[in-house]
């Protein structure tokens, strides 16, 4: 990782939305997403363009819902298990918004989050469970990360991210492999 907090040998589109975490704060939690843009629909730029503010929202009906909004994730795991970077875990991403786990409000303050390209009502593919075992991994030898959650848990009753298709047992046990 590199001083700023980008990974090293993952593609990076930098994201405008972020700023400064709380100083002193520990990056302790790591929160899973998932999204597709348009809804349901993979591959394009859509989900990069959204957190780079370049959505066009004449592109698609969706879009003129979210045009306006300004958020972003440190991580994004396409299909494929290709990685994207946004923004250095370092500093903040918008990505949970109101938010709280285990008493601990704004959770973008101590979090890294990833999106994983799917829908919540939807499996996902091999490759980005790898992808995303991977960048757990590389994470945690970097930060003092003690918790992995879903967007569903840090906000319940608001978001479903990333569903019941997210296979939890299958990633838990593997990163509890040596």
């Amino acid at each position: 990782m590199t001083p700023e907090g980008w990974l090293e040998n993952v593609r990076r589109v930098e994201s405008p939305n972020q700023d400064d975490r709380p100083a002193g704060t520990e990056i302790s939690l790591l929160i899973v997403h998932s999204i597709s843009l348009p809804p349901g629909e993979y591959g394009g730029d859509a989900i990069e363009r959204f957190f780079t503010n370049r959505l066009d929202p004449g592109a698609h009906p969706y879009f003129q819902e979210i045009a306006g909004m300004r958020v972003s994730a440190h991580f994004l795991v396409r299909r494929d298990g290709e990685l994207v970077q946004f923004v250095p875990v370092l500093q903040r991403a918008w990505h949970a918004g109101v938010s709280s786990w285990r008493g601990r409000a704004a959770c973008n303050d101590f979090s890294v989050g990833v999106e994983l390209e799917g829908t919540d009502d939807s499996a996902f593919d091999e490759a980005q469970y790898r992808s995303l075992e991977q960048l757990a991994r590389r994470l945690r030898e970097a930060l003092p990360l003690r918790d992995i959650a879903a967007h569903s848990d840090v906000a319940p009753g608001r978001k479903t991210d990333p569903g019941a298709g997210f296979a939890w047992a299958r990633l838990l046990a593997r990163l509890s492999q040596a």
